[in-house]
């Protein structure tokens, strides 16, 4: 993979003010910045995109089927009950890794399902925000 799309859903452009104990004190721009460096470390050039719009992120999923663009995706609270952003997935033809900064099995039990997992090639729960580096060294390897 020579390029990959990292996108975050909704609430995510509020890290490092929202719910630190859950979420940690890494705003998103720092986010992005790892996620930026992490990819030159392993040879992928990573783009980082936030939107609280649901349809914007169904947009940029479509792009990233038809460019075959591998997916790092924090869909946030979408994840469990948007069956827009699980069709939009499907038709990802690159790898799609599901990332969640969260430990959600251990939180509210309407986060203990996601529809997003069972059309992704991965998913990485609850090791803050080392789990996009793990998504994108992961999707390196492939």
């Amino acid at each position: 993979m020579n390029r990959v799309l990292v996108l975050n859903g909704v609430n995510l452009g509020r890290l490092g003010s929202r719910e630190p104990l859950i979420y940690g004190s890494t705003t998103h721009e720092e986010l992005a910045e790892t996620c930026v460096q992490t990819g030159r470390e392993v040879g992928v050039e990573v783009e980082v995109r936030q939107t609280d719009d649901e349809a914007q992120l169904v947009a940029w999923l479509h792009e990233a089927a038809d460019a075959e663009l591998a997916v790092v995706l924090n869909s946030a609270a979408w994840s469990h009950y948007s069956y827009a952003l699980r069709d939009a997935c499907s038709q990802l033809t690159a790898p799609l890794v599901e990332v969640h900064i969260s430990q959600v099995h251990a939180r509210e039990e309407f986060r203990h399902s996601s529809v997003i997992s069972g059309v992704a090639t991965a998913t990485i729960t609850g090791l803050g925000i080392e789990g996009y580096r793990a998504a994108i060294r992961f999707i390196a390897t492939l």
